[in-house]
């Protein structure tokens, strides 16, 4: 038999015989270890403790105390819970489960009826008493024949649905504990033992496969983690999210609403629309900075255009495709290939160069309606989206600008936890692969200049153009990816984008595709549940409210409110025979940075007395009208956080 070598982390190297599994690994090592392996780890990824090694490999063996066993923790807990849901639910068919299990797992049931709490109980009961059985997960490759006969014979025909979808000549493999089977890859831990604290979340409806066309599922939520300790922290973090959800604070705060009537559009009321642009009017001021023009190209467009830039092939599923009597449009789904248009109108010089072309025009994507999520998933939307025509040397100053307004637009905004990554080539892409290559560099080495460490995400790119991501980390922990800078070289090939060069010759220009804050929509969702609808002076709704402590002084008070407003200020009056404390109290809950007390004494002297929403103490106490004025409108031009 021959043998391979499996280097470990401390630089032993062991000799196994091919085809030895990371848990013999673990053994040869000592019992202990293999006692508490709860997987592997190749090159950076979690394997199962049952894969065979077949090649030379460096291993680490990830036990209960590595922070990655939490993912092969809840990922075995996914397959608990479904087999308690078949136990109490003989009937329910079971779909899939969650690739992602950083933070939760997840199932799909087709069932007769909708799941209760009562029923999320007993599940929970039912998956203890898995749990203490301590039963074995087991792995095993089979041929598609075998497994589309092992899961019709049960009656699971989903399953045999997204067997039937496994590519042909792709390994099919099956994890089992007690009499629970089902398609997986794994990892998963030794014995369910293994599992420690858990809890079922919630329930929700899911149409099989995304498309509301299909039978609505029912998914249930948990998650799991090796200690109670560590499941009690992340309950209290899903409260506090769930107190920070944008869906709650939008209607509650009384910036939008959403309504099944128009699925992913939300309804922007006053408020809400003072926010939106708030943001669109503060790119636009940068934008005259920066050196921008906007540009406003049609809502509609033949479908050949996107033919030509390629989305049609790639991402027709998204569009919204539309039959006239002059043959198929297409609602735009995408500035870019409009802006191409625009560049070429007419002949350009290399002189005219690097021309930025900005658009905040509405956006249309057909999001399956099962993927629709408040903000951050809408069918309707606008960017701060821009494309800039450059020459192949001003690249790289391009890229420079674009991070330097990345800093000044994420300052105003109070985001300082920044990172970025490189996403790079995958296996559908256009253009030629020479191009990406070069791409691909220039952006790594745009970020390092930019003074980023910069995270490699490898064929994670679309399908035109590499990409950096600006990931923002909020106040929950959560990453999210706001701008975003591709160096397209495909796009301008495809619609013969050329300039003439400073020796007569004509030249292809580079495209950079750059967004700051990304879809409005979806930075507004984002930013609200970050900041809880404490928005920074310059972007609150109402900046300043007055508050007069008896009805004798409202007079005076809409006297302050008006002086406010003629500086450019936006100010309201609680003019309601209430107590200040109560005035005060809603003021809060309203999220108003500024409150302005006005009595008989400011009356008086001509002044008011300031209680900042923040706790700042500057600005406090009390001044008179117009210097309160000239300091606040002088703080909102800042654009102070």
């Amino acid at each position: 038999m021959s043998s391979i070598e499996v280097r470990l982390p401390d630089g032993r190297a062991l000799e196994m015989p091919s085809g030895a599994t990371v848990l013999d690994v673990a053994r040869a090592i000592g019992p202990g270890l293999a006692r508490a392996a709860v997987a592997g780890r190749i090159d950076g990824r979690l394997v199962d403790l049952r894969q065979p090694l077949d090649r030379d490999v460096d291993l680490e063996i990830v036990t209960l105390r590595d922070p990655e066993a939490g993912e092969v923790i809840r990922h075995s807990c996914e397959h608990v819970m479904a087999d308690a849901v078949k136990r109490l639910f003989p009937e329910a068919q079971v779909d899939v489960g969650r690739t992602d299990h950083a933070e939760k797992f997840q199932y799909d049931f087709l069932v007769p009826r909708p799941f209760t709490p009562e029923d999320l109980e007993r599940i929970e009961a039912e998956m203890r008493r898995i749990v203490k059985s301590k039963a074995p997960f087991e792995r095993r490759q089979v041929g598609r024949e075998e497994a589309i006969r092992l899961f019709r014979e049960r009656g699971e025909e989903l399953k045999v649905s997204r067997i039937e979808d496994i590519p042909e000549g792709e390994p099919i493999t099956l994890f089992s504990h007690g009499d629970f089977v089902d398609l997986c890859r794994g990892p998963h831990v030794q014995r369910t033992d293994q599992i420690g604290a858990f809890k079922l979340l919630e329930v929700a409806g899911s149409y099989w496969r995304g498309d509301e066309r299909n039978p609505m599922l029912q998914r249930i939520y948990g998650t799991a983690f090796a200690k109670r300790e560590e499941l009690d922290a992340h309950l209290r973090r899903i409260e506090e999210a769930r107190r920070r959800d944008h869906r709650r604070l939008g209607p509650e705060l009384d910036l939008f609403h959403l309504d099944p009537i128009s699925p992913g559009s939300p309804f922007w009321h006053p408020k809400g629309v003072v926010v939106y642009n708030g943001l669109v009017d503060y790119m636009r001021e940068l934008y005259g900075r920066y050196g921008y023009q906007e540009v406003i190209a049609p809502q509609i467009f033949d479908v050949e255009l996107f033919k030509t830039s390629g989305h049609y092939e790639h991402f027709k599923e998204d569009m919204f495709l539309i039959e006239t009597e002059s043959g198929e449009m297409v609602l735009k789904p995408m500035n870019c290939p409009g802006h191409a248009l625009l560049y070429r109108m007419r002949r350009r010089s290399y002189r005219e160069l690097p021309l930025r072309l900005a658009e905040f025009s509405r956006l249309h994507r057909n999001e399956r309606s099962g993927t629709l999520t408040g903000l951050t998933r809408v069918r309707s939307f606008a960017q701060d989206d821009a494309h800039i025509f450059c020459t192949e040397e001003q690249v790289e100053g391009e890229l420079a600008r674009f991070f330097e307004m990345v800093r000044e637009v994420y300052g105003a905004l109070g985001l300082d936890q920044v990172r970025v990554a490189v996403s790079t080539r995958g296996e559908r892409f256009i253009g030629a692969a020479e191009d990406w290559d070069v791409a691909e560099r220039r952006l790594v080495e745009a970020c390092r200049d930019a003074g980023f460490e910069t995270e490699i995400k490898p064929g994670e790119a679309a399908f035109y153009a590499p990409k950096v991501e600006i990931d923002v980390t909020d106040v929950l922990g959560r990453v999210w990816t706001l701008g975003t800078v591709q160096i397209d070289m495909a796009m301008p090939e495809r619609f013969g984008l050329r300039y003439v060069d400073a020796s007569g010759g004509e030249s292809r220009p580079a495209m950079l595709h750059r967004a700051v804050l990304g879809s409005l929509e979806r930075f507004i969702g984002i930013y609200l549940e970050h900041t809880l609808g404490d928005f920074p002076l310059w972007l609150a709704p109402v900046q300043a409210i007055v508050l007069p402590i008896t009805e004798r002084q409202v007079d005076y008070g809409r006297k302050v409110q008006e002086a406010l407003r003629r500086a450019g200020i936006r100010a309201s009056l609680d003019d309601r025979n209430e107590k200040l404390g109560f005035k005060i109290r809603e003021a809060e809950l309203a999220r108003i940075p500024v409150m302005l007390v006005v009595g008989a004494q400011e009356e008086a002297e001509g002044t008011v007395a300031i209680r900042r929403r923040r706790g700042s103490a500057e600005g406090a106490g009390s001044l008179p009208v117009d210097a309160l004025c000239s300091q606040l409108a002088d703080e909102i031009g800042q654009r102070r956080f």
